[in-house]
């Protein structure tokens, strides 16, 4: 079993830290799902797991280095740490390499708030076939409940840093834009065929939703329309609804 004071297991706990992270260019993935998921990924540099976790396990903790269930816990970014924990490379590309394989569906975040949120989003667009996800500013989708909220999708579909602007600058890739007071409604956009062609959904913070210039340059400001009582949607079952009802389009 590793000791506490180990230099690679050390060098593990920092990535706890996003300056840490942004610094090496690693994160940390735990749990079976998500280190399953970065092993056929091949971004796996290490792994890490308790005496337990190897024993339930043994797929995935072949070459893991034993750690105590005290040293796992301080590997841990949620409240359940669940023993088994890879180091992974981080491999970002950029918007214009997305670019060129010619996307026909981008989620576009601006300034998200909860990693939750986050790495559900990720989840939800990977599941809807998303062609990648854009963060402009806001929570690190490597943060560890960002990762653990992604079940795996985060190593599934590439994760790009890049301003809303450059997504807005795209050639023949419809900008829309998600209000609660959006001039289109999105059944609106189902129903005219616009959802079928090339777009990027722009979805802002959970708190002030997206700036009002972004709005103003998008094609589209579209809404969610509400047919029940509720005063509105959170920002991921909006993404959710957004990215399928083009997802279904695109697909017919």
């Amino acid at each position: 079993m590793l000791s506490s004071s180990n230099a690679r297991l050390a060098a593990a706990r920092r990535l706890t830290r996003r300056s840490a992270r942004r610094e090496t260019g690693r994160f940390l993935a735990e749990g079976a799902q998500a280190v399953r998921s970065a092993l056929a990924a091949g971004a796996v540099l290490e792994v890490f797991a308790t005496g337990e976790a190897m024993h339930r396990h043994p797929d995935l903790a072949g070459d893991a280095s034993e750690i105590s269930v005290k040293d796992a816990a301080a590997l841990s970014e949620t409240v359940a740490p669940q023993g088994l924990v890879a180091v992974c490379s981080i491999d970002q590309p950029s918007l214009a390499e997305v670019a060129t394989r010619s996307p026909r569906l981008l989620v576009v975040l601006v300034e998200p708030n909860d990693p939750g949120n986050l790495g559900t989003i990720i989840r939800t667009a990977d599941a809807a076939g998303a062609d990648a996800v854009v963060l402009d500013g806001g929570a690190d989708p490597y943060n560890g409940k960002a990762v653990r909220a992604s079940a795996g999708s985060l190593f599934h579909l590439p994760v790009v840093d890049a301003p809303a602007s450059d997504v807005l600058a795209l050639a023949g890739v419809s900008a829309l834009a998600t209000s609660g007071t959006g001039l289109h409604s999105l059944d609106e956009l189902a129903d005219n065929g616009t959802l079928g062609r090339p777009s990027a959904w722009l979805f802002g913070s959970e708190a002030h939703g997206l700036p009002p210039a972004i709005m103003d340059a998008a094609d589209h400001v579209v809404r969610v329309p509400i047919y029940g009582r509720a005063e509105s949607l959170n920002l991921a079952a909006a993404a959710a609804v957004c990215l399928y009802a083009s997802a279904r389009a695109q697909r017919r």
